[in-house]
């Protein structure tokens, strides 16, 4: 087992890549067999993708690791459970061998989805991160000793497609909270988030430590985009490049920049399905680089 800090300590000089994947909306694990087939250093389960009911992301990835042999991370998002629910599914997630987790708040749900359902919301992002924290200390949410601690590495988001100033504010306490690690949101100007890495230091006195995996999403016509394209990248679309080799260069600009791990997302075609051969292809690309 190896964390992904570990991972990139023990591997400074190699393109560190984890691959995003989307669990299955039914109980055949067929699907997660695709994990096997992605030469990435970690297969990062996502949770619930478009609010659909899903395989749990963390008995996805435990189904993964155990099947497919890969290392893996799975996600937790606030939005769906209490304090409780959320520290059993920690605890058996860690005794399943699953050590890295990454803690996001969820989508909000719209007022349709607001008549049958309703979300949680018991911990903030942070709030959670500080109690993932308290437990590899050995404590649960009523302050009580658990029987032993858990030992997860603990990751976080970042969203610079929202205010940059809100982001750092947020990026901040989740490192005084306990984060190690984050996955940058699919992001095609790698000059963002330099700019946000600068203003970080020159804010609170100190480089933003925590290792950063930049968001890389492989596009492809008429599928599901996240934030606003960039004029190079819509520019780049209309004359025929492939959404593979716009991904290609984003991580190549990406690496000139000095940031060596990768957060790559498959193509994602409206209503869910992905793309893994795509990201595969895309990956055996970088990995020449």
């Amino acid at each position: 087992m190896t964390t992904v800090v570990e991972h990139r300590f023990q591997c400074p000089d190699t393109v560190q890549i984890v691959a995003d994947f989307s669990p299955p909306k039914g109980t055949d694990p067929a699907p997660l067999d695709e994990a096997s087939r992605l030469d990435a250093d970690f297969i990062s389960v996502n949770y619930s993708p478009g609010k659909s009911a899903r395989v749990n992301s963390a008995i996805a990835a435990a189904w993964i690791k155990q099947n497919a042999g890969k290392e893996v991370i799975f996600s937790l998002s606030t939005r769906d459970m209490n304090r409780v629910a959320a520290q059993g599914l920690l605890l058996g997630a860690n005794m399943m061998n699953l050590e890295n987790v990454v803690v996001l708040k969820g989508d909000s749900f719209t007022k349709t989805e607001l008549a049958i359902t309703k979300p949680v919301d018991d911990y903030a992002p942070t709030g959670l991160i500080r109690a993932i924290a308290d437990m590899n200390r050995g404590i649960d949410y009523k302050g009580l000793k658990l029987q032993s601690p858990t030992s997860f590495c603990i990751g976080a988001t970042i969203d610079l497609v929202r205010s940059m100033d809100r982001q750092m504010e947020l990026t901040r306490k989740k490192v005084e909270a306990g984060a190690q690690f984050f996955f940058l949101q699919a992001l095609f100007s790698p000059e963002r988030l330099a700019e946000f890495l600068k203003r970080y230091a020159d804010r609170y006195g100190e480089e933003l430590s925590a290792l950063i995996c930049c968001g890389v999403q492989v596009l492809v016509e008429d599928g599901v985009t996240f934030g606003v394209l960039p004029d190079w990248v819509s520019s780049a679309l209309r004359t025929g490049r492939s959404g593979e080799d716009i991904a290609v260069e984003t991580t190549s600009r990406y690496l000139d920049a000095g940031q060596r791990s990768i957060y790559l997302l498959a193509p994602i075609f409206r209503g869910g399905r992905r793309d893994y051969v795509a990201c595969q292809r895309v990956i055996e690309r970088v990995r020449k680089l």
